[in-house]
């Protein structure tokens, strides 16, 4: 997946606001709480970022691609880094970047999702 193509995408996902930041990384936040960010891989090589469940940080620190996050998982955080990013891996990588999505957007105040519009039944 190219930077083109993952701003595309997470600009398709519910009430996200873009941001370039952090040493000119693309950064996507849903009620202003980060859920994505494209960057910060050596080589100039696209990277991408998300925040996961505890069961696919844990699958996905063991795959080939995937890296606990750099300045994230140190601190605790479940964010993994996808690190290859081959045309193959584009739909994961679009799965987990809508589960960030989801997880970030469900630790918003009840209040902040209604505003949103974000997990209503």
């Amino acid at each position: 997946m190219t930077y083109d193509q993952f701003n595309q995408f997470c600009r398709s996902l519910p009430a996200t606001t873009y941001v370039v930041q952090w040493g000119n990384a693309h950064v996507w936040k849903v009620g202003g709480k980060v859920f994505a960010i494209g960057g910060w891989q050596e080589h100039d090589q696209p990277a991408f970022t998300f925040k996961t469940s505890d069961l696919n940080f844990d699958f996905l620190s063991e795959n080939d691609g995937y890296q606990p996050a750099p300045y994230f998982a140190n601190r605790g955080m479940k964010w993994i880094q996808q690190i290859d990013s081959s045309m193959e891996k584009n739909e994961e990588l679009q799965y987990y970047l809508t589960e960030s999505h989801r997880i970030v957007s469900l630790g918003l105040t009840k209040i902040k999702q209604k505003e949103l519009g974000l997990n209503q039944l």
